[in-house]
């Protein structure tokens, strides 16, 4: 799937990609609205609708990705209902080999994340290991979200990379969109972020199934 000798740069994103979703998938849409109930005393099916209205409402933008904006929002300590259900935090089958493939290879190789800064501590000290990385980089210290062009703007002026040779993995289809966009010349959709769910398919981006399919020639 990847001529390996086209790419300089590799631009991972953390949350379905590397990392399985169903952390965050049962946390946003399971446990914050036990939480949320329990603080206004309601049920969770009276909480629900709200709670998913104000979720759609932010979708896409930085708010959507930031702890201390639902913090603030919900007046629920969202870092510390993290740590409390920390243990299903675990990387996609495969996700380990790649990145030690990746960082014994000539590849730069950047986490590229519109999770906040104390998610990313949650789960570097979880599960994800930074020294495979160049850096850590969060759309927050730039002020948009990835899929914003500025962004990439943004981006492009933090890093010294060329777009037509860097790798971009991903499993949000709106990011991607905006990365091609932008230009990045290679780019993967996740196919099954969330392991316990079945895998999507596209036509409008090739398809990462698994780590392995794309480590032959690294």
């Amino acid at each position: 799937m990847i001529n390996w000798a086209d790419i300089d740069a590799v631009f991972l994103d953390m949350d379905g990609t590397l990392l399985d979703l169903h952390f965050d998938n049962f946390f946003w849409l399971e446990y914050v609205p036990e939480a949320y109930a329990k603080k206004e005393g309601k049920t969770v099916e009276e909480v629900k609708p709200y709670l998913l209205m104000l979720m759609k409402k932010a979708e896409g933008t930085l708010d959507w990705y930031c702890l201390d904006y639902w913090t603030r929002l919900l007046e629920i300590d969202i870092v510390s209902l993290k740590r409390e259900i920390d243990h299903l935090i675990e990387m996609r089958p495969q996700a380990q080999a790649f990145l030690e493939a990746l960082h014994a290879s000539d590849k730069r190789v950047y986490l590229m994340t519109n999770a906040h800064h104390d998610a990313i501590d949650l789960k570097v000290e979880k599960a994800l290991s930074s020294h495979y990385f160049d850096d850590l980089v969060t759309s927050h210290q730039f002020g948009h979200a990835k899929e914003s062009q500025a962004f990439w703007h943004c981006l492009e002026e933090a890093l010294d990379y060329d777009p037509a040779r860097t790798l971009f993995i991903d499993d949000s289809k709106h990011v991607l969109e905006s990365a091609r966009e932008y230009g990045i010349g290679h780019l993967l959709w996740v196919s099954r972020p969330d392991m316990r769910k079945p895998a999507r398919h596209d036509d409008d981006f090739p398809m990462l199934h698994n780590f392995e399919d794309i480590m032959a020639g690294l």
